[in-house]
């Protein structure tokens, strides 16, 4: 397969600009997510293929102006939802609770 999130190799995008000494995690909320993927996948909710899978599946679009954690949060969102660890609706309550509470996160 090849498509937006296998750019590896192609060319005309230019060099990849990295930040001198750039962190892991650029904010507390990625830190979350890598730690929900291992419980995820620990808790036998999904696994490594089905994670990329997920990640492979995101449109284009959202692909191209999301960040990398922002990516697995989307794969494992979908994938929680999907071997019924939570609903869809128990996720929106959630996102709204946050946004309520005025975090400046992804859900």
């Amino acid at each position: 397969m090849n498509g937006v999130h296998d750019m590896g190799g192609m060319q005309a995008y230019g060099p990849i600009d990295r930040e001198a000494q750039e962190p892991v995690f650029h904010a507390d909320w990625e830190k979350r997510v890598f730690a929900l993927f291992f419980g995820g996948f620990a808790g036998g909710f999904f696994n490594v293929d089905m994670f990329r899978a997920e990640i492979e599946r995101m449109p284009g679009h959202e692909y191209l102006r999301t960040s990398y954690y922002e990516h697995w949060l989307h794969s494992i969102e979908a994938l929680l939802v999907s071997a019924g660890a939570i609903t869809d609706a128990e996720m929106m309550a959630k996102v709204a609770e946050l946004a309520a509470a005025g975090r400046k996160e992804p859900h």
